[in-house]
Parts: structure tokens; sequence; C-alpha cells
């Protein structure tokens, strides 16, 4: 845990309240300014483009991409020089190497164009879905765009704005795992963002939850489904019919049939899913018709023979990721979508598929990405319960690995999951399915201790 963590935990509630809302000003101050809202509005027009518009638009945003790539980018330009025989080629997207992960990882800082200052862009931290922790570096402009793509069609799209207040559950350890007692949450004024920490929810807790929702008056959630849903079963068991939402947004994780109906129950709510990265490179959202749409203006989406997800990115051309294997799979559906939006139709995703845990204490963890973030040395890992208090993580170690690293990673895994022996292996590789899928978190605990544990 890092010292300016240790020192947040230890502050009483209105002062994290108060270092969360700071921390909301200098994040409004990369993500909006004035011109906002006109990027918006020309996203939401072209949601209704026809085929050679976007075909126009999205050619000419490639073209640039990739010349500025070949000649500004030291990652690309080395790949390049030793093409020097092949460099017409360099205009189509078709003759470029496939970019893995473990490269974005190693190369990050040779990705970024050598006529940009790292120091004065905005550097992202994320392990997406294999637990591979990765920089990602954009302009105050890059974020700005993301943004607008985001409040258009993750806001507009289901008649919300970032002036609503708006309640997320993620992974962010906004109160110590130890603490017994809410908040379990903290009050981000800049943002009107009730953030609730997904680690402390169960069944002893979720009417403290609930009561914050009503107390915030939160118009809408956005959040790991598996916590969403464990919220709206718990309120539905409650008889707790006080906390009515707008709509409920799923990230990061699928959504499943019967999450998306006990979670409209419960909160009397449109429920909708989305797909993205941190990476920027692709992403999706629902529409009203139930239908998951690519966002064209994102990043171009090409799928292999096996259906996995290759992206070029379209908004980031200071760190351009060209043809990024993703580790995901998706199908596109042939026939348009009768809410008249032109943005492809994704039938269905696969990959980010993982598990729950569950502690001796009654929660349920849904992801624990956030561990791999930032500094921890591992090139992948899997977190695998063997029984309530036993945690096994197979990781595949960096160079920097040492003994230090592993009692961290030891260590941020309790302050998630409480008092578990934590097991670490040492791989080559983390194993995939049969169908070469990726699982960060397995639980293999059966479901008679799955039903005991969770108390329903």
């Amino acid at each position: 845990m890092s010292l300016s963590l240790k020192i947040y935990h230890k502050l009483p509630g209105w002062s994290r309240n108060l270092a969360a809302s700071l921390r909301g000003h200098y994040l409004n101050s990369w993500r909006y300014d004035k011109n906002s809202q006109i990027l918006v509005e020309q996203a939401l027009e072209r949601d209704f483009w026809g085929r050679k518009d976007w075909d126009r638009w999205v050619g000419n945003r490639l073209d640039k991409l990739l010349s500025r790539a070949r000649t500004s980018v030291p990652y690309y330009r080395e790949v390049w020089d030793e093409r020097s025989d092949d460099l017409q080629s360099s205009d189509k997207l078709e003759n470029w190497q496939i970019l893995e992960k473990d490269s974005v990882r190693k190369e990050a800082e040779n990705l970024v164009a050598d006529d940009r200052n790292l120091k004065k862009m905005f550097c992202d931290h994320t392990s997406g879905t294999t637990g591979t922790a990765l920089n990602i570096w954009a302009s105050s402009d890059t974020v700005k765009h993301w943004y607008a793509l985001n409040e258009a069609r993750c806001r507009n799209w289901y008649g919300v704005t970032k002036n609503d207040r708006w309640a997320i559950l993620g992974g962010q350890l906004v109160t110590p795992a130890t603490q017994t007692k809410p908040p379990f949450w903290v009050w981000n004024s800049a943002m009107n963002q009730l953030y609730l920490s997904s680690y402390h929810l169960s069944l002893t807790s979720v009417k403290s939850y609930l009561d914050a929702l009503c107390r915030y008056r939160v118009r809408y959630i956005l959040g790991y489904p598996s916590a969403i849903y464990t919220l709206a079963r718990s309120a539905l068991a409650l008889g707790r019919r006080d906390v009515t939402l707008h709509v409920a947004i799923s990230n990061a994780e699928p959504l499943y049939d019967h999450q998306r109906e006990t979670i409209a129950e419960a909160f009397d709510c449109a429920v909708r899913e989305t797909y993205g990265m941190a990476e920027m490179a692709a992403a999706a959202t629902e529409c009203s018709e139930g239908n998951l749409h690519q966002w064209l203006d994102a990043g171009i989406i090409e799928t292999d023979d096996n259906d996995e997800i290759i992206c070029t990115g379209l908004v980031n051309p200071d760190m351009p990721l060209i043809r990024y294997r993703v580790g995901d799979r998706a199908k596109f559906a042939k026939t348009p979508c009768a809410c008249g939006r032109s943005l492809p139709v994704i039938a269905s995703i696969e990959g980010r598929s993982d598990d729950v845990l569950l502690t001796p204490d009654g929660r349920i963890v849904g992801r624990l990405d956030p561990v791999f973030k930032k500094d921890m040395p591992v090139i992948e890992s899997q977190i695998i319960q063997k029984t309530l208090k036993t945690i096994l993580v197979k990781y595949v170690p960096a160079p920097d690995f040492n003994s230090s690293a592993g009692r961290d990673l030891s260590n941020r895994i309790r302050e998630r999951l409480g008092d578990v022996e934590v097991i670490l292996e040492k791989v080559s590789q983390i194993p995939r399915t049969p169908r070469g899928k990726f699982r960060a978190v397995v639980c293999e605990l059966s479901a008679e201790e799955r039903t005991k544990a969770r108390g329903f």
C-alpha cells in the first residue's frame, strides 16, 4: 500500500470526502472544457451517418494516424526502418504487425510520439482482463475527446448527464478493507459521484449501501454487474423498494440475463451494458433496443479466424495502438439495429467472464485488477480461490520481481479480502481455457460452499 493511501485511510470520513472531491476537480480539468458539449453533439450526429460518411471520416483519421506512427513514434519507426524496402506498404493497415499486450507493457514510453512530453500528459494505469499492468499516456485533447464520446454514448443515450448525481461500485480502496462500519463510500462533490467500495458489500452491510443511495439522491449507478447484482438481490430480499434509479450501467464484466432481470426489478430501471478499455482502442454501448454498438470513431475493430479482437485506436494519435490484440473475442451482427444508428452491432463479446470471490465474512468481491496496477512487476496473473480462506495466485514475474514485491502482492489481496492465506505460485504462463480464453479470477468453491458463504 502506498504511503498516500495509508494516510488517506487514517482520515475521518469528511476528510476522505474532501480528498475525493479535490481529486475529482483535478480529473475534471483534464476531461472537460468549454468545447466539450460541442464534441458531444458532434458524436451524437455521427451516430446516424451513412456508410460513405463513416468511411471517409475513419479513412482520414487512419491515414494521419499511420503516417504519424511511422515517422514520430520510436517503436513503430524502428519497425519500419527494418522494413525500409517495404515502406510504401505502411499506408495499409493490414500490412502492420499485430501489437501484443506484452509489447505495450515493455515499450510503453517508446510508443509515445517523440514530440510529446510525458510529464505534460495524463498517465492511466490499467491491468485489463489479463492482470497485465499497462501505462497509457494521452494528451489533454485526447482525454477530452474520449470523455466527450463517453458523455454522448454512456450518458446521453440513457437520458443522464455528468451533472446528475450518480454512484459507482468500483475497485478503489476508498475505505480500508478492515473497516467494519459504514461509511463504505466517499462523496466526490466535484463529480456528483458517490464512490461505493465493492470490497465491503455483504449481507450485513447492504442496508447501509441502500440507505446511502437514497440519502445522496443517486439517479443512476455504474459498476461491475456482479456487484450491482448483489446489491439488487439483497434489496429484493430486504423488501427495499425505496431505491429507484433511472438506469444501471454495467462495465468491466459480462452482464448476464439473470443479473439484468434482478437489477431491473430491484431498482425499477433500465439496465445497459458497456464495453471499453483504458487503452482507448475500442468501445461499445448498448442502445434502447438491447444491442451493443461499436463506436466507429473510437477505433477500428478487426477479428481473426478465432473471432479475437484486433483494435486500432483512433482517439489517441500520441500513443497509437495499431492492430492491438486486446484478448477478448467478438462476433458482429449482420443486420442493422432498429434504433436507426449506423454504428455496427456486436452480437456478443467474450473474454471478461471473471468469477467473483467470497470472503470469510460474507462479502462478495468482483474483479481484483487494481491489485496489479501501477508498480506491480507482474507480466500476467490469475487469482484462484481454493477455499474461503485460501487464495492461490499464479503469476508470471517481470525481471524486477523480488520477495518484497511478493509480500506487497499478498498484502494487497488481504487488504481487499481480509484474513486469508495467500499462496504465490510462480509460473511461466497462465493457462487458458480450451477456447483460449483468459480468466483473471477463478473461484473453485462448490455451489454449496458459495451459497453458505453468501447466506442465500
